[in-house]
């Protein structure tokens, strides 16, 4: 039982949160260990010591709370954020109740799709969201032991860039990617179709954490599909889809011209592509992976895939990537993408309610995020080089500033952070690694060539540790860069600190 005085905000930053880490992490390579030596009698007792841990509960609890981007999103309660004082209360209900944990109903929010439909978002209270984010720490380590290597959407370790990487691995002039097509497979209400049977045969749990699982689907379905259907919005729901999908990266197996066994799928969630060779009949293919999804109660869209020749293009992650009839590979920002972007950028360059130094402060961190989600791509021209919008934005800021040319040159310095590129150098992660085989050194250097270049610096200067607490930075949590002196103008390498998003909010709360 945790023991906290009446300043319940002292008593929350207070708590040993960098031993927290340590014994969750502790516990879940335990788990992955046990799985990969075929022990699931042992790992299911493991993930029952998750589920009573102290540790794993308030973890969930801070994950959920201060953390996750939808943070502050309400479920059917309407509770869009929880009190220190609340927050150890939930620690108890926890604590109670998660052998039997009781799914309240899900706040629907429709969310415009790109075809002009809709799809429903279905937010658990936060209270459910604490409890699946627990029951995660127990069932991720469990299956990153059994997913295939080829999958890499909503997987800790593995991100779109590895994706990324593979297609121009087997696309690129060496491996013939001039003469390959590409099944770009889509299937058909993924989310809303998985059977909730071939969930449930195969999750790796606990009967008290399968009980909890059953519930959670339960708490999301279609009254007109009462057996399908994952619920979108709900901290469990990708690992989820990820355990009902698991597979059908391998029914496709293509051999190299050294004769190895390859299979050249790559999948992101549910988006799929498929290489094939010219002599490959895609048909067959097809059909196997039609019988691989109606055992889940899914099915391929015939409507939505397509075999495209790699010298025609296809949009896949937010990238089209072609093979140019001189065998040359391109990867660019898709038409879409592109597009969508731009539209972020005129809303905050043309909104008239704010001033040229509070645009420049918002356009920063879109910038920068784009800039580095595509920094393994083709990204020279006018066009993707930004020059038209830096353009447009100088004239505004210009204006704003009635003229003065070196101000408006200072924000737009700050609005369009640069970002190095380099075409096709991400390095993929290695093989079936995961952040749970205890490699601690390969896993927090590799995050720490995640981020951009003054992160990035900083990391390596620190060792890949945090600057604050000292652990090693994995991708369990972001990394934020933080002003020493708090002076966000000062870029001087004994100002910068590398440390996790949990230790920047300490650090603000405790000045605060």
């Amino acid at each position: 039982m945790i023991r906290h005085g009446d300043n319940t905000s002292e008593s929350w930053k207070n708590l040993p949160w960098k031993q927290f880490r340590r014994n969750l992490f502790r516990l879940q390579k335990r788990v992955y260990k046990a799985i990969q030596v075929g022990d699931k009698q042992k790992a299911k007792s493991l993930q029952k010591l998750v589920l009573k841990s102290t540790a794993a509960r308030l973890l969930a609890i801070r994950q959920v709370t201060q953390l996750n981007a939808g943070k502050k999103t309400a479920g059917i309660d309407g509770k869009i954020a929880l009190s220190f004082e609340q927050r150890f209360e939930l620690s108890e209900k926890l604590r109670a109740e998660s052998n039997n944990w009781k799914h309240q109903e899900l706040r629907e929010v429709p969310i415009p799709k790109k075809d002009g439909k809709t799809r429903i978002l279905k937010i658990p209270t936060i209270a459910d969201r604490a409890y699946q984010c627990l029951v995660k720490y127990a069932l991720e380590p469990a299956h990153e032991a059994t997913f295939h290597a080829r999958s890499y959407g909503f997987r800790t370790g593995r991100s779109a860039h590895d994706a990324q990487k593979i297609l121009f691995n087997n696309l690129n002039s060496n491996a013939n990617g001039k003469d390959k097509r590409v099944i770009e497979l889509d299937i058909e209400k993924c989310f809303d179709r998985i059977n909730h049977t071939a969930i449930m045969d195969r999750l790796i749990a606990p009967n008290s954490i399968r009980q909890g699982i059953f519930r959670c689907l339960k708490a999301g379905v279609n009254p007109e599909f009462p057996e399908q259907g994952t619920p979108q919005g709900g901290v469990v729901s990708p690992i989820l889809a990820n355990i009902a999908l698991n597979g059908i990266e391998s029914i496709h197996k293509s051999k190299d011209a050294y004769g190895r066994v390859k299979e050249p799928s790559i999948r992101y969630a549910d988006d799929m592509v498929i290489i094939l060779r010219p002599e490959e009949d895609a048909t067959e293919i097809l059909d196997k992976i039609s019988r691989f999804l109606a055992e889940r109660g899914m099915k391929v869209s015939e409507k939505k895939t397509k075999l495209t020749a790699a010298t025609d293009g296809f949009d896949f992650l937010g990238w089209n990537f072609k093979v140019q009839k001189n065998g040359k590979f391109r990867c660019t920002p898709s038409v879409d993408n592109y597009k969508a972007f731009r539209k972020k950028l005129k809303s905050i360059v043309n909104n008239s309610n704010h001033g040229a130094t509070t645009k420049a402060e918002k356009l920063a961190p879109v910038v920068r995020g784009w800039r580095n989600y595509h920094r393994f791509c083709k990204m020279d021209g006018t066009k993707l080089c930004l020059y038209h919008a830096q353009k447009r934005a100088f004239k505004v800021f210009n204006k704003e500033t009635k003229q003065n040319r070196q101000t408006s040159k200072q924000l737009l310095e700050k609005a369009f952070p640069t970002v190095p590129y380099s075409e096709n150098k991400h390095i993929n992660v290695k093989g079936g690694k995961s952040p749970y085989d205890g490699d601690l050194s390969y896993w927090s250097e590799r995050n720490s060539k995640l981020y951009d270049d003054n992160t990035s610096k900083a990391l390596k200067r620190q060792n890949h540790k945090c600057g604050h607490c000292g652990l090693k930075t994995l991708n369990d949590e972001k990394v934020h860069l933080h002003h020493v002196d708090g002076k966000h103008n000062n870029w001087k390498l004994k100002n910068l600190l590398a440390i996790h998003e949990s230790c920047h909010d300490f650090i603000h709360m405790s000045k605060s």
